[in-house]
């Protein structure tokens, strides 16, 4: 009797386990599918997908390696940086290259004074919230939302384009644009861009100027059967006079070219031409722009410059308020624009997405 209660309560014990080991099972079960979902969805290479809602997360700044050795420095001396954030689905084979705005400086004094804020030292700078042009919102930035997005920071003064260093009563600059440029395309080539089929290379107000100046260096560094273009975002600056009479911009432009060293390293064809301190007036860039009707490969979308640099900002680049190509203003621009290229623009459907629009 008593062997036959021990096995009864065995018995009882072992079914009691066993539906609690059953019922943690089905937890288990439901929890590692759950996860399934989640990480299918964060992998999926579709592109109806993207991230796992809950607002944009901080990109971290990443300093560029062996910078001092190549001598690849900001103002102060010291590493520049960048922010990487990966594609995903059918983005992982394409690339959006950002860089930053933030003027120039064209005195000993004014660079003195740079090289202690995060446009002239990586010591000031910290990860960034991306958004517009960079944002991996789908909404918000239907054509990139997916691809590998880098934000490249400005730390020389000079666009991208110095090659110099002073030493002045103490006060130490480097002037070495040009080399943060190699070194960095060298490390993002490592880093994937090898292997891009796509890649747009852009920048806001200097970091505009900069991707001007480097758009051929940047086709140059991928194969021919790259798609490769470039978009130049508030980069243009008008060579007239002040109210007071002075071509203060010229002047200025002259400072920054001779302080840092810029003309050895500008377009030679260009420079053979004009001045490298000089930018075009409006009628001649429009004149420029007459010839571009014949070329296949070139296309153009002028607004109004209604607020400096409009790809970096959500509120400026997708939003309903920021300019859009299927409404009247795009209308207005349009036959504006025609005598120029009247297969540029579109009003009716279907419109052209922006990576169409930009060469």
């Amino acid at each position: 009797m008593a062997a036959a209660a021990e096995m009864h309560r065995l018995w009882l014990w072992w079914r009691r386990k066993g539906r609690e080991y059953r019922v943690g099972a089905a937890w288990t079960a439901a929890f590692l599918f759950a996860l399934a979902i989640t990480v299918g969805l964060w992998l999926d290479g579709g592109d109806d997908h993207r991230r796992p809602i809950g607002g944009p997360v901080p990109v971290g700044l990443t300093l560029l390696r062996n910078a001092k050795q190549r001598g690849a420095v900001c103002l102060d001396g010291g590493s520049p940086g960048y922010h990487l954030q990966k594609g995903f689905g059918s983005g992982s084979n394409k690339w959006v290259l950002h860089i930053e705005g933030g003027g120039w400086c064209n005195t000993i004094e004014s660079c003195s004074s740079r090289k202690m804020t995060q446009l002239g030292s990586s010591n000031y700078m910290d990860a960034q919230f991306f958004s517009g042009i960079l944002s991996d919102d789908r909404a918000q930035n239907p054509d990139f939302f997916n691809w590998n997005k880098v934000k490249i920071r400005y730390c020389d003064g000079g666009s991208f384009s110095g090659n110099a260093e002073i030493n002045q009563n103490g006060t130490i600059l480097f002037f070495r644009g040009k080399y943060i440029w190699e070194a960095l395309m060298d490390e993002l080539l490592s880093a994937g861009l090898a292997y891009a089929k796509q890649a747009l290379l852009s920048g806001c107000s200097a970091g505009g100027l900069a991707t001007l100046i480097h758009c051929d260096d940047f086709r140059e560094l991928l194969p021919k059967g790259v798609v490769v273009k470039c978009l130049v975002d508030a980069g243009f600056f008008l060579d007239i006079k002040d109210i007071s009479g002075r071509s203060t911009i010229q002047s200025f432009y002259s400072d920054v070219v001779n302080l840092q060293g810029i003309a050895k390293n500008l377009n030679k064809d260009c420079i053979s031409k004009v001045d490298p301190s000089q930018a075009r007036f409006r009628t001649a860039m429009l004149d420029a722009f007459k010839d571009l009707q014949k070329e296949k490969d070139v296309g153009l979308f002028v607004d109004s410059c209604y607020v400096h640099c409009q790809t970096w900002m959500s509120k400026t680049w997708h939003s309903p308020d920021s300019p859009r190509i299927n409404n009247k203003c795009t209308e207005v621009i349009e036959s504006k624009q025609k005598a120029y290229n009247p297969a540029f623009l579109r009003t009716e459907p279907p419109y052209p997405t922006l990576w169409s629009l930009v060469k």
